[in-house]
């Protein structure tokens, strides 16, 4: 779960995280008057948007007065942010964010995240910050230090200044910098964060250490933890058909296929995909989702996953791919039955089922008076569901 830099600010207080002061509006007159309060010689408005790019698609602007401030907030709010992140039709922004302007002597980058070839949390630093760390990474990769972080002892104090001095940190900067990155360490433990990035992570002129912007994922697994960050989320910046599927516990992802997928566990899903682009590529057929239901899909989330996929304008057939193994093919087709009744299936549908059950569950398909096809392999389903939206 993506977070909102003014939450993420908000977050950074609590957890001692140094960052200028800043102010939530959601109208122009909101932000002229979070200016005026504020009381600086330079602001900052800032579209609020789950993506980053904002700054080249003019979703940050620097302004001088708070009457500045209410116009570059009127310019964004009500309208989509398109940037490199996001797809073409962009993201809503509802509200921005004032922030004062900060005397910066130097931009660098700081982030903790999981490695997961090694297992472990890496606190990883750079010295270009405002830079995408994409482009560092391809371009200067010895410009990115790292710091791994035994799981048993945390992030030590010798670690932080390890990247403290690696960054050109001198004086009192490194004592600023060494309580600035333990701090959020503990922030990423006790959030359940999957990643913590701060890009640009600045030195002002005067010394010290804030956080300019700042950029913090939750992990889904984590969140019934902590029901305070899971009413952060921003439903808005979500794919509607997303949002939908989150009511019922749906694994779901929006694509720009033609082909809509139904399919029991992860890694049955991608070899659905990819089979089905395999197959119809040639003929301008392709997936349009990812959807798991899950080992213990009853009737209830079949035919909600149904009625997402009939709902998507794009969807010209559906192929449903499921292993009875937990939820026995029978129990699956009486869903699909059922579902099928439940929405209007005006696309055709193929069903390939295997596992548990697999010559009664095909019976009650055929026996359902519906117009469903049967596929006998994954791969005379692709075939199938290829050849029937042609």
């Amino acid at each position: 779960m993506n977070l909102h830099e003014y939450q993420t600010r908000d977050l950074f207080s609590k957890y001692g995280v140094a960052v200028p002061p800043g102010i939530l509006a959601k109208n122009a007159a909101e932000a002229e008057l979070a200016a005026e309060k504020l009381n600086s010689s330079l602001y900052v408005v800032k579209a609020q948007v789950h993506a980053g790019g904002r700054g080249k698609a003019g979703g940050v602007k620097l302004v001088k007065t708070p009457k500045e401030a209410g116009a570059a907030a009127a310019g964004m709010l009500g309208r989509n942010l398109i940037t490199y992140q996001t797809d073409a039709k962009g993201q809503p922004v509802n509200s921005v964010f004032v922030t004062v302007g900060i005397d910066i002597a130097r931009e660098l980058y700081l982030a903790i995240l999981l490695d997961r070839a090694q297992g472990r949390l890496v606190m990883m630093a750079s010295t270009e910050g405002g830079v995408e760390i994409e482009k560092v990474a391809h371009e200067t990769p010895e410009k990115i230090i790292k710091e791994t972080i035994d799981p048993a002892l945390g992030l030590q104090a010798y670690q932080a200044r390890n990247l403290a001095f690696a960054l050109g940190l001198e004086g009192t900067q490194v004592g600023k910098a060494v309580t600035f990155m333990l701090n959020l360490y503990k922030m990423y433990l006790e959030t359940d964060a999957a990643i913590i990035e701060i890009n640009p992570l600045v030195v002002t002129k005067d010394g010290d250490i804030q956080a300019l912007d700042g950029k913090v994922v939750l992990d889904d697994n984590g969140l019934f933890k902590h029901p305070e960050l899971a009413a952060l989320d921003d439903t808005t910046q979500h794919d509607p058909r997303e949002t939908e599927a989150r009511k019922y516990d749906l694994n779901y992802v929006g694509l720009d296929g033609n082909i809509g997928c139904m399919v029991n566990g992860a890694g049955l899903a991608m070899a659905t995909m990819d089979i089905i682009k395999h197959i119809g590529e040639a003929q301008g057929a392709a997936p349009a989702n990812f959807l798991d239901v899950g080992g213990g899909a009853d009737e209830v989330k079949v035919t909600a996953a149904l009625k997402i996929l009939l709902g998507d304008t794009q969807v010209k057939g559906i192929l449903i791919n499921i292993f009875g193994g937990i939820m026995k093919c029978d129990t699956i087709a009486n869903g699909i039955v059922a579902a099928a009744k439940a929405v209007n299936l005006h696309v055709p549908m193929v069903v390939r089922l295997e596992g548990t059950n697999v010559e009664l569950g095909n019976k009650i398909l055929a026996d359902s008076g519906l117009p469903i096809i049967a596929g006998n392999s994954l791969k005379d389903a692709a075939e199938k569901i290829v050849a029937a939206i042609r």
